[in-house]
């Protein structure tokens, strides 16, 4: 049941997504300049035309002084401009995540069994069940839960509330979790106390919890409908937020980012500063700011010790954002609107912070892109980015309604300086734009792969839709014709299954990519929908080069994609891949019949989801809510081996501890 709280937080979420959806109305292409230029005129992607001297990277403030006058100047700058106004009427709250500090790029994956869905391999992503282990650790409702999977085991065996003992958890929303070595560490965001909380739990070799302590990070929300608002790199946590600035305030760094140890009767003036003035940085020419200024900023804390240290970085822009995490460096993507006369463009720029703990670099640029998976830093030593003409960002629901025209943009990593120069016309290519609304996007192989489908709407009737193919490095671009819209782009090998719905029915469409892009098979499971939005709803397990199964969660029929806050999928539904050939293995159903009360005190409503395609030890599970599913596969269909129910009433809670 949504609380009070969570009933007036998605009415203000809207709200800020009606303002930014009025201001883009309004905007006029920042691409314009795409269309004078001919498609046979544009030649390999190069950073060429920049003769200006300039730095390999942004400057730092030398001191709090230094940065305080510039704030200073700023706020100035939009009392004389009459801004003021806009500023606090229009400016938005968003999420996101990032990453950059020494060391961090040598950090490797320990090569443990990944059961998470991610963008990048050895870059682990936020979610709701990680594995530890011979242990499941599934986070759910405000609770943490371990489930034994060693052997033949699958039996619940521990749990505790996913806060403190003296924690108020109401008006908190603990949305993920990380789990490195022993270690696990809850992310959450609370509106009572104004700031990230992060919860650390012990886990045993036996799977019992026990909670060690709460830190509290002063940020901004960091809610997106589709990106994760941390990572893990080696033993290293990774945080990106915004944190809005009011540079018209007394003590202007009295919001700076911070980070305290929660203890009951825990004061304000407890938080200790964790970014300097040195660690701020600015790009060389003037920030309009028309609708306020934001501190990106991208905390980096260390989580093989016994306590919690965090260093951050971060750089000043407008507020309107989306990050990226690479192998090698946090991207941050961020817009404003600048007037002229009676006109409005985009003015963006892109920063680039490196894992090794360099400076950051940035570069100006054109549009926004729509999330995390519109970017890929390739090996070929480019940024490739999809972007839109009127995008606002993947805060709440911002990328939900980007929209106008697309280009793609490729820059060579070494054309990032100090932020002085704009990314050239020739560095675009203009894309086909399709009809449609939510769109979805996804780098997979040599190609990258767009299009449109229903989202969190009710599913339409879809006669056809269209993916769009491009060969990101200066290849050409296919137009390939769907029976349903693209609701879900997943890798699978060098290969892809776009999955989405045609109003009824639920079709996965292979497309191989080789010389050309095509469809080599399709897949119907009718009346079904999908039962799960989020990316690491979808899991593919590769058992050879050209196979493995998939599986997805899957629901009734014509529901909207937002109900799977509130309801758990009806099943788990396993595809066999066979050289891009799906034949259907069967599906591990839930028992809503079983479900409980469990007595929710924080988290009431999914929004990362509840439901999972686990492929762990070489066994095949399903989670849905409550339960998870065993189910074996042989001559090539799935048969049930058995279930467990792990709710809270069937595990006793631990409560305590603490240090």
């Amino acid at each position: 049941m949504l609380t009070k709280a969570k009933i007036l937080e998605v009415l203000q979420a809207m709200k800020t997504l009606i303002l930014f959806a009025i201001a883009t109305l309004f905007a006029v292409s920042a691409f314009s300049a795409w269309a004078e230029v001919p498609p046979n005129a544009i030649p390999p992607v190069s950073a060429a035309g920049w003769t200006a001297p300039v730095k390999k990277n942004m400057r730092a403030f030398q001191s709090d002084q230094e940065l305080a006058a510039y704030l200073r100047l700023l706020a100035e700058r939009h009392r004389r401009e009459g801004q003021a106004s806009k500023n606090k009427e229009l400016a938005a709250p968003a999420p996101s995540d990032s990453a950059s500090v020494a060391g961090m790029a040598d950090a490797k994956s320990d090569g443990a069994e990944s059961i998470t869905n991610v963008q990048h391999a050895g870059v682990d992503e936020g979610g709701i069940v990680k594995l530890h282990g011979d242990h499941l650790v599934v986070l759910r409702r405000g609770r943490l839960f371990t489930v034994a999977i060693g052997g033949d085991a699958l039996k619940p065996i521990s749990a505790v509330d996913a806060f403190g003992p003296d924690i108020d958890p109401r008006n908190t929303w603990y949305d993920e979790m990380l789990v490195s070595a022993d270690t696990i560490a809850v992310i959450g965001y609370s509106y009572e106390r104004g700031g990230t909380e992060v919860g650390l739990f012990n886990i045993d070799d036996t799977g019992n919890l026990a909670y060690r302590s709460t830190y509290h990070l002063r940020s901004n929300d960091y809610y997106s409908s589709r990106n994760y608002a941390s990572r893990l790199i080696g033993n290293k946590l990774i945080f990106y937020s915004p944190l809005y600035l009011n540079n018209y305030a007394e003590n202007l760094f009295e919001n700076f980012p911070a980070v305290r140890k929660w203890h009951k009767g825990a004061k304000p003036d407890e938080f200790q500063r964790i970014v300097s003035a040195t660690h701020v940085y600015r790009p060389e020419r003037n920030l309009e700011l028309n609708y306020g200024t934001a501190l990106h900023t991208v905390t980096v804390c260390d989580l093989s010790g016994g306590d919690f240290k965090c260093e951050a970085t971060g750089v000043l822009g407008p507020p309107g954002r989306v990050f990226y995490v690479s192998p090698a460096a946090v991207y941050v993507w961020v817009n404003d609107w600048v007037y002229r006369g009676n006109q409005t463009r985009t003015q963006s720029m892109v920063y680039r912070m490196p894992l090794d703990g360099s400076s950051p670099s940035a570069l100006g640029v054109a549009g926004a892109p729509i999330d995390q998976f519109s970017f890929l830093e390739s090996e070929d030593g480019n940024l490739n980015v999809l972007v839109r003409a009127d995008s606002v960002g993947d805060g709440m629901w911002g990328a939900e309604i980007a929209a106008g025209d697309v280009a793609l943009m490729r820059v060579s990593l070494s054309s990032f300086s100090d932020g002085s120069q704009d990314v050239s016309v020739y560095n675009y290519r203009k894309l086909p734009k399709p009809s449609g609304y939510t769109f979805q996007n996804r780098f997979v192989g040599d190609y990258l792969l767009y299009g449109t489908g229903t989202g969190w709407g009710y599913p339409k009737q879809t006669g056809r839709s269209h993916l769009i193919a491009v060969r990101w490095a200066g290849g050409e671009v296919n137009q390939i014709l769907l029976p349903h819209g693209v609701d879900r782009i997943e890798q699978l090998g060098n290969d892809a299954v776009v999955i989405g719905t045609d109003g009824t029915n639920l079709q996965f469409s292979a497309v191989r990519l080789g010389e050309w892009p095509e469809v080599a098979d399709r897949y119907t499971r009718k009346g079904a929908s999908q039962g799960e939005l989020r990316s690491q709803g979808f899991f593919y397990k590769a058992d050879g080069p050209d196979s493995g199964t998939l599986g997805l969660p899957i629901s009734t029929p014509a529901r909207p994609g937002y109900q799977h806050l509130f309801d758990s999928s009806s099943a788990i539904l396993f595809l066999r891949n066979d050289s891009l050939h799906f034949e259907e293995v069967g599906e591990l159903a839930a028992r809503s019949d079983k479900a409980v009360d469990d007595a929710c005190r924080a988290s009431c409503v999914d929004w990362y989801g509840n439901s999972r395609p686990l492929f762990v030890h070489g066994r095949v599970l399903a989670l849905m809510g409550y339960e998870i599913v065993e189910g074996t596969i042989g001559q090539g269909r799935m048969r049930e081996v058995r279930r467990v129910n792990y709710a809270p009433d069937r595990i006793q809670l631990t409560h305590g501890g603490g240090d």
